[in-house]
């Protein structure tokens, strides 16, 4: 890890580190005293939680001393473990507030962060909730992939599948008690079959033009660097061709397509209108389905972005006039 970290510094790159890799690629890496004869839940086991937060201080203690490492991340969409790891949304808070104020103690001068994946945001029996999501770490992180059900709403270049990202920014703006708190685009790509090879650059570049200009982004990691080789077997076949490189190393266009963004100049925020969300997604996470791609409300708020940005607001926030022009927004519709 600590190699791996002075390559990138030699590359002037910066460093996120995942303390607990949990799922990446589609498969779950995991502990192996959570694993086989033990069938430890990661998120309940006393024992677990207790060897996790020596790992977590010990890597993190390691890692902070690198200068070129600016965050820890928990783990990669760790509310993906939670079918095999039983766990109840109280649970889920209460173990990544723990691990979350370790790291920070470990590592005091670092960005610590909480990563999930969306079904936060859009499944109502999900044990993780959109409030921790916003309320735990430094910054929100959202994962926006569509291949969850959007690109089956209007195919590879329609107004859904383009702003995926920028709706999912929205709603963790809208959850957030905090109008300044920023939102990481940590996971997006331009994933295959949903992505065909020949609507790779345009969605890219309208996926870019879209979430771009939010006031609230952080910042967006792409995934991925490279194309797996096929010659590594047994991986879901939309894992193989994720990459903005071939594995010969051979920019793709959708590679060059992000580079002619990043070349050209971008338009500051502007203040926009916005649309009342049906549900307070912190106090009604059973109401999530309300939200999800295809429902009325989503289908309205793309509707409204096809003129330009709209802005979502929570329910309890739409008449306070300093959350409002904290975020940036006009009037609500």
């Amino acid at each position: 890890m600590l190699t791996l970290i002075d390559v990138a510094a030699e590359f002037g790159l910066g460093v996120a580190v995942d303390l607990l890799q949990g799922h990446l690629s589609s498969f779950d890496f995991l502990p192996s005293w959570v694993l086989t004869h033990h069938s430890r839940s990661l998120f309940t086991d006393p024992k677990v939680r207790e060897g996790l937060a020596a790992y977590v201080d010990t890597l993190g203690r390691a890692v902070a001393a690198k200068d070129n490492v600016f965050a820890l991340t928990l783990g990669n969409e760790v509310n993906n473990l939670w079918p095999s790891n039983p766990t109840t949304p109280e649970d889920s808070h209460a173990w990544a507030a723990e691990l979350l104020g370790v790291a920070r103690a470990a590592a005091p001068g670092l960005t610590v962060l909480h990563s999930l994946y969306d079904d936060t945001w859009y499944a109502p029996g999900h044990p993780f909730h959109p409030a921790d999501n916003v309320d735990l770490g430094d910054l929100t992180t959202v994962h926006s992939w569509v291949f969850n059900g959007v690109s089956a709403l209007d195919g590879p270049l329609g107004p859904a599948t383009v702003t995926h990202a920028d709706y999912l920014v929205e709603l963790a703006a809208a959850a957030s008690a905090d109008p300044g708190r920023p939102v990481w685009l940590q996971e997006v790509g331009a994933p295959r079959p949903d992505i065909g090879a020949e609507d790779a650059a345009p969605y890219t570049r309208g996926l870019l033009e879209s979430v771009g200009a939010n006031p609230a982004l952080w910042g967006v990691t792409w995934w991925c660097s490279h194309d797996l080789d096929r010659a590594l077997a047994d991986f879901p076949e939309r894992e193989y061709d994720l990459g903005l490189f071939t594995v010969d190393h051979v920019a793709k266009p959708a590679a060059k397509e992000l580079a002619a963004y990043l070349a050209a100049p971008r338009p500051r925020p502007g203040l926009r209108p916005a649309l009342r969300c049906p549900a307070d997604l912190r106090a009604e996470p059973h109401r999530r389905a309300e939200v999800a791609p295809g429902s009325p409300f989503h289908t309205e708020w793309v509707r409204r972005r096809g003129t330009g940005p709209v802005a979502i607001v929570d329910p309890a926030r739409a008449a306070d006039p300093a959350h409002l022009a904290a975020r940036g927004i006009s009037h609500v519709l």
